[in-house]
Protein backbone atom coordinates (compact mmCIF):
# COMPACT_ATOMS: atom_id res chain seq x y z
CA UNK A 1 0.00 0.00 0.00
CA UNK A 2 1.17 3.53 -1.02
CA UNK A 3 2.80 5.95 2.18
CA UNK A 4 -0.28 8.32 1.10
CA UNK A 5 -3.10 5.93 0.88
CA UNK A 6 -1.43 4.35 4.64
CA UNK A 7 -1.03 7.79 6.10
CA UNK A 8 -5.23 8.63 4.36
CA UNK A 9 -6.41 5.39 6.46
CA UNK A 10 -4.70 6.24 9.54
CA UNK A 11 -6.34 9.76 9.38
CA UNK A 12 -9.96 8.34 8.89
CA UNK A 13 -9.37 5.72 11.72
CA UNK A 14 -8.27 8.60 14.46
CA UNK A 15 -11.39 10.99 13.38
CA UNK A 16 -13.62 7.75 13.59
CA UNK A 17 -12.28 6.84 17.38
CA UNK A 18 -11.64 10.91 18.40
CA UNK A 19 -15.76 10.93 17.26
CA UNK A 20 -16.44 7.84 19.70
CA UNK A 21 -14.33 8.99 22.56
CA UNK A 22 -15.96 12.68 22.27
CA UNK A 23 -19.38 11.71 21.64
CA UNK A 24 -19.93 7.78 21.97
CA UNK A 25 -21.91 5.46 19.47
CA UNK A 26 -24.90 6.46 19.76
CA UNK A 27 -25.13 9.04 16.74
CA UNK A 28 -23.38 6.16 14.62
CA UNK A 29 -24.80 4.38 11.77
CA UNK A 30 -24.39 1.15 11.92
CA UNK A 31 -21.84 0.33 9.57
CA UNK A 32 -19.38 3.07 11.17
CA UNK A 33 -19.75 1.08 14.31
CA UNK A 34 -18.60 -2.48 12.56
CA UNK A 35 -16.12 0.10 11.15
CA UNK A 36 -14.61 0.69 14.04
CA UNK A 37 -14.95 -2.84 15.81
CA UNK A 38 -13.01 -4.25 12.49
CA UNK A 39 -10.07 -1.64 12.84
CA UNK A 40 -8.93 -3.90 15.56
CA UNK A 41 -8.79 -7.04 13.83
CA UNK A 42 -7.47 -5.32 10.04
CA UNK A 43 -4.88 -3.06 10.82
CA UNK A 44 -3.93 -0.30 8.28
CA UNK A 45 -6.80 -1.17 5.88
CA UNK A 46 -10.10 1.03 4.68
CA UNK A 47 -12.56 -1.31 6.45
CA UNK A 48 -15.70 0.49 5.47
CA UNK A 49 -15.94 -1.89 2.60
CA UNK A 50 -16.01 -4.79 4.70
CA UNK A 51 -18.50 -3.37 7.18
CA UNK A 52 -20.51 -2.77 4.34
CA UNK A 53 -20.75 -6.02 2.73
CA UNK A 54 -21.06 -7.78 6.01
CA UNK A 55 -24.12 -5.99 6.60
CA UNK A 56 -25.61 -6.58 3.58
CA UNK A 57 -24.97 -10.01 3.80
CA UNK A 58 -26.80 -10.34 7.44
CA UNK A 59 -28.98 -7.86 7.20
CA UNK A 60 -28.07 -6.01 10.76
CA UNK A 61 -25.24 -5.49 13.03
CA UNK A 62 -27.15 -7.77 15.55
CA UNK A 63 -27.00 -10.14 12.50
CA UNK A 64 -23.59 -10.01 11.35
CA UNK A 65 -22.42 -10.96 15.16
CA UNK A 66 -25.05 -13.70 15.66
CA UNK A 67 -23.67 -15.14 11.96
CA UNK A 68 -22.12 -18.43 12.50
CA UNK A 69 -18.42 -17.79 11.84
CA UNK A 70 -17.91 -20.15 9.18
CA UNK A 71 -20.33 -18.18 7.22
CA UNK A 72 -18.05 -15.21 8.47
CA UNK A 73 -15.41 -16.37 7.14
CA UNK A 74 -17.01 -16.87 3.52
CA UNK A 75 -17.01 -13.18 2.96
CA UNK A 76 -13.88 -11.72 1.66
CA UNK A 77 -11.68 -9.89 3.32
CA UNK A 78 -13.09 -11.84 6.85
CA UNK A 79 -10.12 -13.73 8.20
CA UNK A 80 -9.86 -15.87 11.84
CA UNK A 81 -8.79 -13.03 13.92
CA UNK A 82 -12.13 -11.20 12.45
CA UNK A 83 -14.36 -13.66 12.76
CA UNK A 84 -13.41 -14.05 16.30
CA UNK A 85 -13.34 -10.88 17.43
CA UNK A 86 -17.41 -10.44 16.05
CA UNK A 87 -17.89 -13.93 17.64
CA UNK A 88 -17.05 -12.54 21.16
CA UNK A 89 -18.69 -9.37 21.09
CA UNK A 90 -22.40 -11.05 22.32
CA UNK A 91 -20.30 -13.38 24.95
CA UNK A 92 -18.57 -10.43 26.40
CA UNK A 93 -21.90 -8.35 26.64
CA UNK A 94 -23.54 -11.89 28.51
CA UNK A 95 -20.79 -11.69 30.83
CA UNK A 96 -20.64 -7.75 31.38
CA UNK A 97 -24.30 -8.38 32.25
CA UNK A 98 -23.95 -11.52 34.84
CA UNK A 99 -21.30 -9.56 36.28
CA UNK A 100 -23.67 -6.47 36.94
CA UNK A 101 -26.17 -8.72 38.16
CA UNK A 102 -23.51 -10.04 41.76
CA UNK A 103 -24.97 -7.84 43.35
CA UNK A 104 -28.63 -9.71 43.40
CA UNK A 105 -29.21 -11.40 46.19
CA UNK A 106 -33.12 -11.40 46.53
CA UNK A 107 -35.65 -12.56 43.93
CA UNK A 108 -38.96 -10.84 44.61
CA UNK A 109 -41.15 -12.62 41.99
CA UNK A 110 -41.57 -14.39 38.77
CA UNK A 111 -40.66 -10.96 36.83
CA UNK A 112 -37.45 -10.76 38.65
CA UNK A 113 -36.13 -13.93 38.15
CA UNK A 114 -37.24 -13.40 34.12
CA UNK A 115 -35.39 -10.14 33.80
CA UNK A 116 -32.37 -11.73 35.50
CA UNK A 117 -32.43 -15.04 33.76
CA UNK A 118 -32.64 -13.31 30.69
CA UNK A 119 -29.12 -12.06 30.70
CA UNK A 120 -27.53 -15.38 30.75
CA UNK A 121 -28.93 -16.01 27.23
CA UNK A 122 -27.56 -13.28 25.32
CA UNK A 123 -26.10 -14.47 22.41
CA UNK A 124 -26.30 -18.13 22.90
CA UNK A 125 -26.64 -19.29 19.30
CA UNK A 126 -27.47 -23.36 21.09
CA UNK A 127 -29.97 -24.60 23.47
CA UNK A 128 -28.97 -23.95 27.38
CA UNK A 129 -30.76 -24.98 29.97
CA UNK A 130 -30.27 -22.92 33.19
CA UNK A 131 -31.23 -23.88 37.17
CA UNK A 132 -32.21 -21.15 40.13
CA UNK A 133 -32.33 -21.85 43.45
CA UNK A 134 -34.04 -19.35 45.57
CA UNK A 135 -34.04 -20.35 49.65
CA UNK A 136 -37.35 -19.73 51.95
CA UNK A 137 -37.04 -16.17 52.05
CA UNK A 138 -36.33 -15.70 48.40
CA UNK A 139 -32.79 -15.39 48.61
CA UNK A 140 -30.75 -16.35 45.66
CA UNK A 141 -28.83 -19.33 46.48
CA UNK A 142 -27.15 -20.66 42.98
CA UNK A 143 -27.86 -19.48 39.20
CA UNK A 144 -25.99 -21.57 36.43
CA UNK A 145 -26.24 -23.87 33.43
CA UNK A 146 -27.15 -27.20 33.89
CA UNK A 147 -27.44 -28.71 30.14
CA UNK A 148 -26.04 -27.67 27.27
CA UNK A 149 -28.64 -28.81 24.48
CA UNK A 150 -32.59 -28.91 24.32
CA UNK A 151 -34.36 -28.75 27.87
CA UNK A 152 -36.61 -32.07 26.51
CA UNK A 153 -33.93 -34.47 27.27
CA UNK A 154 -34.87 -33.68 30.90
CA UNK A 155 -33.90 -37.57 31.94
CA UNK A 156 -30.46 -36.81 31.19
CA UNK A 157 -29.80 -33.68 33.72
CA UNK A 158 -32.47 -34.29 36.00
CA UNK A 159 -30.53 -35.53 38.40
CA UNK A 160 -27.90 -32.90 38.72
CA UNK A 161 -30.92 -30.35 39.33
CA UNK A 162 -32.22 -32.82 42.32
CA UNK A 163 -28.41 -32.98 43.53
CA UNK A 164 -28.13 -29.13 43.26
CA UNK A 165 -31.37 -28.21 45.18
CA UNK A 166 -30.54 -30.31 47.79
CA UNK A 167 -26.84 -29.44 48.08
CA UNK A 168 -28.10 -25.72 48.36
CA UNK A 169 -31.24 -26.95 51.07
CA UNK A 170 -33.65 -24.42 48.37
CA UNK A 171 -36.97 -24.35 48.77
CA UNK A 172 -37.68 -22.83 45.46
CA UNK A 173 -36.53 -23.20 41.41
CA UNK A 174 -36.85 -21.57 38.52
CA UNK A 175 -35.52 -23.25 35.33
CA UNK A 176 -35.18 -21.55 31.86
CA UNK A 177 -34.11 -22.42 28.81
CA UNK A 178 -33.41 -20.53 25.32
CA UNK A 179 -35.30 -21.26 22.34
CA UNK A 180 -32.06 -19.56 19.32
CA UNK A 181 -34.90 -19.99 16.57
CA UNK A 182 -36.83 -17.20 17.93
CA UNK A 183 -39.80 -19.38 18.41
CA UNK A 184 -41.23 -19.15 21.98
CA UNK A 185 -43.92 -21.09 22.26
CA UNK A 186 -43.28 -24.71 24.16
CA UNK A 187 -43.38 -27.57 22.72
CA UNK A 188 -45.12 -30.84 24.06
CA UNK A 189 -41.63 -31.97 24.89
CA UNK A 190 -40.85 -28.76 26.89
CA UNK A 191 -44.01 -29.85 28.63
CA UNK A 192 -43.42 -32.89 29.47
CA UNK A 193 -39.79 -32.22 30.62
CA UNK A 194 -41.58 -29.05 33.01
CA UNK A 195 -43.78 -31.98 34.70
CA UNK A 196 -40.84 -34.33 35.30
CA UNK A 197 -38.53 -31.77 37.06
CA UNK A 198 -41.48 -30.48 38.85
CA UNK A 199 -42.13 -33.73 40.13
CA UNK A 200 -38.57 -35.06 41.24
CA UNK A 201 -38.08 -31.54 42.68
CA UNK A 202 -41.13 -32.34 44.75
CA UNK A 203 -39.94 -35.36 45.87
CA UNK A 204 -37.05 -33.12 47.76
CA UNK A 205 -39.77 -30.38 49.00
CA UNK A 206 -38.48 -27.62 46.48
CA UNK A 207 -41.17 -25.82 44.77
CA UNK A 208 -40.61 -25.10 40.54
CA UNK A 209 -42.22 -21.78 40.11
CA UNK A 210 -41.56 -21.17 36.89
CA UNK A 211 -40.13 -22.69 33.13
CA UNK A 212 -39.23 -19.65 31.45
CA UNK A 213 -38.41 -19.37 27.71
CA UNK A 214 -35.89 -17.12 26.32
CA UNK A 215 -35.36 -16.11 22.85
CA UNK A 216 -32.79 -12.87 21.79
CA UNK A 217 -35.23 -10.22 22.49
CA UNK A 218 -38.04 -11.91 24.34
CA UNK A 219 -39.37 -14.49 27.14
CA UNK A 220 -42.32 -16.93 27.62
CA UNK A 221 -43.47 -17.13 31.10
CA UNK A 222 -45.10 -21.19 31.25
CA UNK A 223 -46.86 -20.30 33.95
CA UNK A 224 -48.14 -17.26 32.95
CA UNK A 225 -49.40 -18.48 30.02
CA UNK A 226 -51.48 -20.85 31.99
CA UNK A 227 -49.07 -23.79 30.29
CA UNK A 228 -47.83 -24.60 34.28
CA UNK A 229 -50.89 -24.08 36.02
CA UNK A 230 -49.95 -26.70 39.18
CA UNK A 231 -47.12 -24.32 39.84
CA UNK A 232 -47.38 -22.01 42.66
CA UNK A 233 -46.97 -18.30 43.74
CA UNK A 234 -43.58 -17.12 44.98
CA UNK A 235 -44.80 -14.16 46.60
CA UNK A 236 -43.07 -11.25 47.94
CA UNK A 237 -41.29 -9.90 51.03
CA UNK A 238 -40.57 -7.13 52.96
CA UNK A 239 -39.21 -4.55 50.89
CA UNK A 240 -36.08 -3.97 53.55
CA UNK A 241 -34.82 -7.43 52.08
CA UNK A 242 -34.95 -6.88 49.12
CA UNK A 243 -31.68 -6.66 46.69
CA UNK A 244 -34.05 -6.74 43.63
CA UNK A 245 -33.14 -6.38 39.48
CA UNK A 246 -35.28 -4.36 37.97
CA UNK A 247 -38.02 -6.22 35.60
CA UNK A 248 -36.32 -6.19 31.63
CA UNK A 249 -33.03 -5.24 32.92
CA UNK A 250 -29.70 -6.40 34.48
CA UNK A 251 -29.11 -4.86 37.83
CA UNK A 252 -26.54 -2.07 37.94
Amino acid sequence: MAVKDKNLHNGHRERLRARCRKDGLDNFEEHEVLELLLFYAIPYQDTNPLAHQLLNRFGSFAGVLDAPEEELRKVKGVGENTALLLKIIPSLYRRYQISLQRTVTYIAGEADAAAYLQNWFVGRTHEFVLLMLLDARHRLLFCDTVNEGTATTANIYIRKIVQFAVQYEATFAFLAHNHPSGELLPSVQDLHATKLIYDALASVDVQLVDHIIVSQSDYLSLKQSEYFDYAIELGTAPRSERNVAEPGKGQE
